[in-house]
């Protein structure tokens, strides 16, 4: 039996249903080394304060009272240096503990030593020269933070700059989500390398997706070239081990078109069956049973992102555990036609819609900055209207 599925969602409703169709991930804890591209389950406390004691910023020497000085030894990073007495210097390389009592760190240009006697330059700042340089190019203990700060956030993207503060921050494990994703390309007309052929033409999907999927700190497998055969596509649905189906094609009702048919004799349940928008008006999201979404992007490049913009995100957000993805604002430097029925997504450069801007098409989509979210009936030049920003630019 055909299923003819709900009616037709708004966008802006789509894209909260799709949101709050999933629920997070299970969080599990990993090596830093694993952690990279995921994003953080709960708040992370460092273990220690950072830096753990008084240390020196810049090579030059540890002070103690007004100069000059008598240097008497060094300090390397990783000695725990004996306490200096008042009118004495030890020499100090960048990041060793302060020794107790020190001022402050005389750094290498800005004095001279003459045997065991240190002396400021006179280029030397003031408070360097006059009294003592007290705190001077000190980084003091807990200055970045302090045991059991939060140093990330919830939520938070495990960047490789992440990985070095929690690092430095004591940790050697995290807690994280990662969602993982089953992405079935269908279609047997499609040429998976090479040039396109007549009626045969290549499979943008499957790349555009999984770098897409990628950006968005999600794990996927190689997509699947998956036949135009009901059988087919039901076992590829059932053999699927990611946390969320992406499928392209076969969203329509055509006559090789048999995603709603074997969704339906899978006991999914609907979410969102076709959205007000152009370009993608067929896309789906339904749940399966045993609890993934599945969503059915159109088979047109275009539209399929919009798919992607409209669902594919939201859910990506809910199973991360994150908040939706908000729309900016973006100023028009053109009017932007819309018909009365549907939202319609556009993209733009510096406020102009791109050429090249067809359902197949993703000529214009490579080199836009954004995609406007143009309302029912259109917009004017100089409006502000709603824009999604694109992989690329979030950075």
């Amino acid at each position: 039996m055909t299923v003819t599925g709900h009616r037709t969602t708004a966008w802006a409703e789509a894209r909260a249903l799709a949101h709050g169709s999933v629920a997070p991930v299970a969080a599990g804890e990993v090596a830093l080394d694993d952690a990279c591209g995921a994003v953080v389950a709960a708040d992370v406390l460092a273990r220690g304060d950072l830096p753990g004691a008084d240390t020196a910023a810049m090579d030059g020497w540890a002070v103690r009272g007004p100069a000059p000085w008598r240097v008497v030894g060094e300090v390397l990073a990783g000695a725990v240096p004996g306490p200096l007495d008042d009118g004495h210097a030890v020499t100090i390389a960048t990041g060793a503990v302060l020794p107790p009592g020190a001022d402050g760190v005389l750094r290498r240009e800005w004095g001279v030593a003459a045997g065991p006697r240190l002396t400021p330059l006179p280029e030397a700042p003031e408070e360097v020269r006059s009294p003592g340089p007290v705190g001077i190019d000190v980084r003091r203990a807990g200055e970045e933070c302090a045991a059991g700060d939060v140093v990330l956030p919830a939520g938070s993207p495990v960047t490789p700059a992440a990985v070095g503060l929690l690092a430095a921050a004591g940790l050697d494990e995290v807690a994280v989500r990662r969602v993982r994703a089953d992405v079935l390309v269908l279609g047997d007309e499609l040429v998976r390398q090479g040039p396109a052929r007549p009626g045969r033409p290549r499979d943008a999907l499957g790349p555009l997706l999984a770098a897409w999927l990628g950006e968005l700190g999600v794990t996927v497998w190689p997509p699947r070239a998956v036949p135009d055969d009901a059988a087919a596509l039901a076992a590829a649905l059932a053999a699927g081990s990611g946390d969320v189906v992406v499928t392209t094609g076969s969203t329509a009702r055509g006559p090789v078109d048999h995603l709603h048919d074997v969704l339906a004799a899978a006991g999914a349940r609907w979410v969102v069956d076709g959205v007000a928008v152009r370009p993608g008006h067929p896309q789906v999201l339904a749940m399966l049973p045993d609890g993934r979404p599945v969503v059915g992007l159109p088979g047109n490049p275009l539209a399929a992102v919009s798919g992607v913009l409209t669902l594919l995100e939201p859910v990506v957000a809910g199973l991360l555990g994150l908040p939706p993805r908000e729309p900016g604002r973006c100023v028009l430097a053109e009017p932007v036609p819309a018909g009365d029925d549907a939202t319609r997504l556009v993209p733009l450069r510096d406020g102009r819609p791109m050429v090249f801007a067809g359902p197949a098409m993703l000529r214009g989509l490579a080199t836009a900055d954004a995609v406007a979210v143009i309302p029912p009936g259109g917009a004017a030049r100089s409006q502000t209207v709603e824009c999604l920003s694109l992989p690329g630019t979030w950075r």
